[in-house]
Order: C-alpha cells, then sequence, then structure tokens
C-alpha cells in the first residue's frame, strides 16, 4: 500500500524539488529562536554522530579542526591577498 504524501513543511532540504523551494523556505522559522533552535539540532546531530560514540576516532576532532582552518582563511584573505604582491628585496 502506498504511503501518505509527507507535508512540504515536514520535508528535509535535501527531498525539496527546485520548484517548491520558495515555498519550503516560506514555511521555515526565521526568528532568533527558530534559528537558534535550527543550530542547536544541528550541533545534537554532529555530537551524537562524531562525538559520543562507544569506539570514537579521528574523525570528529579532525573535522572542527578542518572547519577551524577554512573559517580563519577566510577571515584572514584580505590581508593575504595584499601580501603576495609585495616584493620582499
Amino acid at each position: 500500500m502506498a504511503q501518505p504524501p509527507v507535508l512540504l513543511k515536514d520535508m528535509k532540504l535535501l527531498d525539496v524539488k527546485l520548484g517548491q523551494l520558495p515555498s519550503w523556505l516560506a514555511m521555515r522559522d526565521f526568528t532568533p529562536g527558530g534559528i537558534v533552535g535550527a543550530l542547536r539540532r544541528g550541533y545534537d546531530r554532529y555530537y551524537n554522530k562524531y562525538i559520543n560514540v562507544k569506539k570514537g576516532g579521528l574523525g570528529g576532532i579532525s573535522m572542527v579542526l578542518a572547519g577551524y582552518v577554512v573559517i580563519s582563511y577566510i577571515w584572514s584573505y584580505s590581508h593575504l591577498k595584499h601580501e603576495r604582491h609585495r616584493k620582499y628585496h
């Protein structure tokens, strides 16, 4: 027997078709509480998947470290961009 269709507001982003994207975005909660709740859910998913495991490895910690390196590079890119054109002589 076929399953009933899933409501658009209950769909995940990867399941939304391109034509449904504007209406799906309009149904999201963009209040400060909604944004904090989304960040909290994302942190909880990451923590339970990579950190809070029986046999942990370096995967979760290395992803945090890689994210830190990328973000710090983005923050200092304007300084690095000007420095590559300087001559050292």
